[in-house]
């Protein structure tokens, strides 16, 4: 009898419902079923679904990228030609000069408008251009020898034809009517006699025949700015430039084939005396410098006898 444990009997509530034991039992029963599923997925997960919390070997191991200071090419990038300012900024003169020529000659149209576009040549850049051909002139004659023979000519000839046709289109551009300056026509005028005078004296007279027609064009151009000149402010030009000197000077020098020149010089300047001037006192014909700087400081005849009575 003292082995036997007695079990407490419980009664049931008197207030409690007994239908609601069961349903107490049921949920008790679900809550476990449900938790006890979950937990054995939790201890049986898929192989295929689980991940490893540790971390990767290879992402400690792996190094880190470094930064790049060089400018990556964008996308598409490929060669191309110069743009055409770059491709002229690469040219020198002699080949910018043929390239406009050629496209000249393609296309005649565009020499005019190249014309008035390009800037005036002035006196120093045109006889800094005739100074490059007698460069090449000059570079051109044999070693030794005679310099005024044929030999020499027939050597130095492209060379002389090259200078004389650039002198030929030089000359008129400075010209009246298309050089309204007479200052600018006279000082191209003054440089390029000068370049004549240099030009060989050849021991043949048919080879002598370039400078002595170069002369009489030369003539022409004087006399032809001479008279313009003078039709301006009364040759105001021509009368303080000294130009008078100057050309008896070139006359002098190429040995009377300016004398055209020098006779329309008189005929606006009659007090620049001369051969042909009898109205100069004697003994002053050829003092030019003097009567001049008489006639303009008011002077000139003073020192003259005065003649007292009828003429």
């Amino acid at each position: 009898m003292s082995g036997i444990v007695a079990t407490p009997v419980h009664f049931p509530h008197q207030h409690q419902d007994p239908r609601l034991s069961p349903s107490r039992s049921m949920s008790y029963n679900i809550i476990t079923s449900t938790g006890r599923k979950r937990k054995a997925e939790d201890e049986e997960p898929p192989t295929d679904d689980r991940m490893s919390t540790s971390p990767s070997p290879s992402l400690h191991q792996r190094p880190l990228p470094t930064q790049r200071t060089t400018k990556r090419l964008r996308p598409g990038t490929t060669g191309r030609p110069l743009p055409l300012p770059r491709l002229l900024e690469t040219l020198d003169t002699d080949s910018l000069r043929g390239i406009l020529q050629t496209i000249c000659q393609r296309h005649p149209g565009l020499g005019s408008e190249i014309e008035q576009t390009a800037p005036r040549p002035s006196v120093p850049s045109a006889l800094a251009v005739l100074k490059q051909y007698e460069s090449v002139l000059q570079a051109a004659f044999p070693f030794g020898g005679n310099p005024t023979s044929d030999y020499a000519y027939n050597r130095v000839r492209p060379a002389l034809t090259h200078l004389l046709e650039a002198l030929a289109d030089f000359t008129p551009h400075f010209l009246p009517p298309n050089e309204p300056q007479a200052s600018q026509s006279l000082s191209f005028l003054d440089g390029a006699t000068d370049l004549i005078h240099r030009l060989p004296d050849w021991s043949t007279f048919q080879n002598r025949l370039h400078k002595q027609n170069a002369y009489e064009e030369i003539s022409k151009a004087w006399t032809l700015v001479i008279q313009e000149a003078a039709k301006r402010a009364g040759g105001i030009h021509i009368q303080y430039g000294g130009w008078d000197q100057k050309l008896t000077k070139h006359n002098q020098q190429s040995g009377g084939k300016l004398q055209e020149a020098m006779d329309e010089m008189s005929k606006h300047l009659g007090w620049m005396g001369g051969p042909s001037s009898p109205q100069l006192p004697r003994g002053r014909g050829d003092d030019l410098s003097t009567v001049r700087q008489e006639l303009l400081s008011g002077t000139y005849g003073s020192n003259l006898p005065v003649r007292v009575g009828p003429w």
